[in-house]
């Protein structure tokens, strides 16, 4: 009944009406009565969206334009790989691979599924059948272990392919919706083949695919769901003779695949060659994820060392002039010249204004997320096991200087990272994203052993070293 939301509603809401109808001519519990009746209302609207199917972005179609910008963008990333002095031929090599597969006139074809499905069966029955154009079939390992856990191989292998003929052989579990999903939401194009069907009674057949179309929904067509028995079971005959004897015997009986074979010439016939860019463009979205992986962890071992060097300036200048905690990051000049450096680092070029502006838009974000004071008082609270350290003059602000000054820098790392390489001015600041990006490097960095490490290293560049006595 849950899955047809509509009718509930709709059925909940005229009891509603019906019941508030019955004690209409009571006044004195008409109020009581038009809540209960609000309450149901609610419920229906609650429990339609609950039930709601999700609907999904349709994809835009791929076309050579899209391909070749997404092999431009990984050209850029191995440009500035070798700008950093990195190796490059293997990179350059898979480009080359790319650029050749755009016109690639091969499909390749991937049988997967759970154990025992009938997915070599479905190969070798599919490797006889008569085909219009080239078709490189190959069959994957079992997705699922025993515990029902995803073989990331074979997902692998499967994601690989133009197009992916997913088998299961009855109404779908957790592990394989779950599957499912996460192949469609890789853009992979995939077809859904109930097998084994001869093994249910007619009813039960059509309910499971029934069942499978509909769960399906609006992640795959109708038609992409479709039942087949690749191995029948032997249909055992029965002969008499004209003596009265009876012969017996088993007849085995073709595969039922027609349904199948039907979609896949459709679906030759209509996206081969999007089937082909759509691959070519994953690849190429890997690859520079690949490339942009290894140029992060450069720039991030350049990142590092300059912020902590403006970390211990910050911290130096705050400890020799004490200003009140809150103006800490606001009123710190070098905290542009900071933004200068690390945008220098990430290709991100910010003028003196620009990187002032920044500092500024940091700092005012810390403040309104509560960050600054949040800092100073699990400083405090670090520093406070220490009195003799706790009153010497200016150790707070100090430490909070270094410590925000340190937060900024992360915070902009990570957020430089996530940048695309065609991005070369820092006037478009993402505040929304900057923001959640501050948050989520001060949870990182607010553990209570980091912290306890971070004042300890800051006393020793603050204070005096105590010398030892003769």
């Amino acid at each position: 009944m849950l899955q047809r939301p509509i009718l509930i509603g709709g059925v909940g809401l005229a009891f509603a009406l019906w019941f508030l109808q019955g004690w209409q001519e009571s006044l004195a519990h008409l109020g009581e009565f038009s809540l209960m009746g609000a309450i149901a209302i609610i419920f229906c609207l609650w429990l339609f969206g609950k039930y709601r199917p999700k609907q999904q972005v349709q994809d835009l179609p791929v076309n050579r334009e899209t391909v070749e910008k997404a092999i431009a963008q990984v050209q850029v990333v191995v440009d500035r790989l070798e700008a950093e002095d990195r190796p490059t031929s293997e990179l350059r090599e898979k480009i080359a691979q790319l650029e050749a597969q755009i016109d690639r006139q091969e499909i390749n074809l991937a049988i997967t599924g759970g154990k025992s499905v009938g997915k070599t069966t479905l190969l070798q029955v599919l490797e006889t059948q008569p085909q219009d154009r080239k078709l490189c079939i190959s069959e994957t390992a079992a997705l699922f272990s025993e515990v029902e856990q995803t073989d990331t191989a074979a997902l692998q292998s499967a994601i690989a392919s133009d197009l992916i003929l997913f088998v299961t052989a009855g109404d779908l579990t957790d592990s394989e919706y779950q599957t499912l999903q996460q192949l469609l939401a890789a853009h992979q194009r995939l077809v859904l083949v109930f097998n084994k069907q001869d093994q249910y009674l007619p009813d039960d057949r059509a309910a499971v695919l029934y069942s499978l179309q509909q769960k399906m929904q609006p992640m795959l067509a109708a038609e992409d769901v479709v039942a087949i028995v690749s191995a029948p079971n032997p249909l055992k005959v029965r002969q008499h003779q004209v003596d009265g004897a009876v012969e017996e015997w088993l007849e085995q009986r073709l595969p039922e695949i027609s349904s199948l074979t039907q979609r896949l010439e459709y679906i030759l016939q209509q996206e081969a060659q999007q089937l082909v860019w759509a691959t070519t463009k994953r690849q190429a979205e890997e690859l520079k994820a690949e490339g942009k992986t290894i140029l992060n962890q450069i720039r991030r071992d350049r990142a590092l060392p300059v912020v902590e060097q403006y970390q211990w300036i910050a911290a130096a200048a705050a400890f020799a002039n004490p200003v009140p905690a809150l103006d800490l990051l606001a009123t710190a000049a070098i905290n542009a010249q900071l933004v200068m450096e690390l945008g220098a680092v990430y290709q991100q070029k910010f003028s003196l204004e620009q990187a002032q502006t920044v500092a500024g838009t940091m700092g005012s974000l810390m403040l309104k997320l509560g960050l600054v004071e949040l800092s100073t008082k699990a400083i405090s609270t670090v520093l406070k096991t220490n009195a003799v350290t706790f009153v010497a003059g200016g150790t707070v602000q100090g430490v909070s200087a270094a410590y925000l000054t340190r937060l900024a820098g992360c915070s902009l790392i990570e957020y430089f990272q996530q940048q695309e390489e065609a991005i070369n001015s820092g006037a478009g600041l993402n505040l929304d994203k900057l923001g959640q990006t501050l948050q989520n490097v001060f949870q990182q960095n607010q553990q209570v052993a980091f912290l306890h490490g971070f004042v300890k290293q800051s006393l020793g560049r603050l204070l005096p070293t105590p010398q030892p006595q003769a």
